[in-house]
């Protein structure tokens, strides 16, 4: 689909509903910033697939990015072939 890819070992410390309990707000965040949201500093200009919604909820409160879930990435694609045609 034209996508470079590169992984990140690191969650976004949300995981569910457990950064939304009481007492776990702190470590959920110090988890995703070390993991997701440090891989996405070193790369500003690189588009975040995430698959889960916690994922994509953290990243876009924590840090104010977008990021796609798998099916939005490929149905955008395909759209895109599609008109080439």
């Amino acid at each position: 689909m034209g996508c470079d890819i590169e992984t990140s070992a690191g969650c976004c410390g949300l995981a569910g509903n457990f950064g939304m309990e009481k007492g776990h707000y702190e470590l959920s965040e110090q988890i995703a910033k070390d993991g997701i949201l440090a891989k996405a500093d070193q790369a500003p200009d690189m588009r975040i697939l995430a698959d889960g919604f916690s994922c994509r909820t953290q990243v876009r409160d924590l840090a104010g990015l977008d990021s796609r879930h798998l099916v939005q990435i490929l149905a955008g694609e395909l759209r895109k072939q599609g008109q080439e045609r």
